[in-house]
């Protein structure tokens, strides 16, 4: 491929996403008022809760099956190593640039878990549909497409909740227990402790064993209560339960996928309400960018270090990772699964993580500012980005 047919393939994704994103900024505008604030909450429910969760049900019920969940093994792997890089370089920035505490739990999460769901919905089925693609038949790279990005969105808030949520938690408690001079309450649980005999004043072996299961029961049902579980399963991740249980099922896929299916009205059913996910989606995105605009109280540097760590540093770990898991033959030599492994690694921070600083109170301002100049020049990295690893997998 050319540079020209290059650039124009991997532009074209991204400008689209530009395009919808400039349109839900606009709708958002006060002067507007179609995407107003209490409109966008609204619709994001109906994402939430109806959309995403048909679009990932019914791509992953069409494409997967047990064999190809064999093959695409990695991708969980992968994505656990974008967080956990992410978080390294995360920790170096916070050493470097000092921030307050309540702020840390924001920057290694905006560091760590990236945009695996929607903008990769958006862009890869989109380079498939490009003239010059270098992944093959259109119609049937867009399937598998779907279905790689549908995975990726499902996992991506598996861990997005499961790990930035409790990450911001224990930053916001430990910056709200400071402020009272130092002098942290007891907790109830605390004190239940405090009161069981230590292992030393028991009198035989089987007392000792009791103490130790009855601390062991307090401390796991403390931890069930810190983790949020209804988050960690939220809709998307039970839409891809469903999905994986109708594609390896065989009975069930015969019934519900196909021409021939005699229940195919489901499937075609949720695939129509799933279609509408993407573009709403991203005219949410839009109209949540407008806040970074009034947003403040977070220094260049750390806004400098984010960008940096999301759009230089992790993807060049992620071209790394990659081609090492190829030449060790730990994934297959398939252009289209290669080309989505790597861009994990290039996307702007997850939207969500605005959410939950809105669930906990705390750098609600800064979190805009922070996705306003990540998203305004994911444009031009996703694009750059995207050249290069069309070329490394063409």
């Amino acid at each position: 491929m050319g540079f020209l047919e290059l650039f124009s393939t991997a532009s074209m994704p991204v400008l689209k996403v530009l395009i919808l994103t400039g349109l839900g900024s606009f709708l958002a505008l006060d002067s507007v008022d179609i995407l107003g604030q209490t409109t966008r909450k609204q619709v994001n429910n109906i994402v939430f809760f109806v959309f995403t969760p048909a679009l990932i049900s019914s791509n992953l019920a069409e494409t997967i099956t047990l064999k190809s969940i064999i093959s695409m093994w990695f991708m969980p792997v992968n994505i656990l190593l974008t967080f956990i890089i992410g978080s390294v370089l995360a920790w170096l920035l916070v050493v470097i640039t000092k921030p307050p505490q309540h702020l840390k739990g924001l920057i290694i999460g905006s560091c760590a878990a990236g945009n695996l769901g929607n903008l990769l919905l958006i862009i890869v089925p989109a380079v498939c549909q490009e003239k010059g693609s270098p992944f093959g038949d259109p119609d049937v790279c867009n399937q598998y497409a779907m279905a790689y990005a549908s995975l990726s969105l499902a996992l991506g808030a598996v861990f997005l909740w499961s790990y930035v949520y409790n990450l911001v938690r224990f930053f916001s408690t430990v910056s709200q227990d400071s402020c009272n001079n130092g002098v942290a309450p007891l907790k109830q649980e605390d004190l239940t402790e405090y009161l069981l005999p230590s292992s030393s004043s028991t009198v035989n072996t089987k007392g000792k064993a009791k103490v130790t299961l009855d601390s062991m029961k307090q401390k796991l049902g403390k931890f069930l209560k810190q983790v949020n579980l209804k988050a960690i399963f939220a809709p998307s991740t039970i839409g891809a339960i469903v999905g994986f249980i109708i594609g390896t099922i065989t009975p069930l896929r015969r019934v519900l996928i196909g021409t021939t299916a005699p229940l195919r009205v489901i499937q075609d059913s949720a695939s129509l309400i799933g279609d509408a996910a993407i573009p709403t989606m991203t005219l949410i995105i839009g109209g949540n960018l407008l806040k970074g605009l009034k947003g403040s109280g977070v220094s260049l540097s750390v806004v400098f270090g984010i960008v940096c760590v999301r759009y230089v540093l992790l993807p060049l770990f992620g071209i790394l990772i990659v081609k090492g898991a190829l030449y060790f033959g730990l994934v297959a030599a398939d252009p289209l699964y290669l080309f989505v492994l790597l861009i994990q690694y290039a996307v702007p921070p997850a939207m969500n993580i605005g959410t939950i600083t809105q669930l906990f109170g705390v750098g609600e301002s800064e979190c805009s500012v922070i996705m306003l100049w990540a998203y305004g020049l994911a444009s031009v990295a996703l694009t750059l980005w995207s050249m290069l690893f069309m070329w490394l997998v063409a």
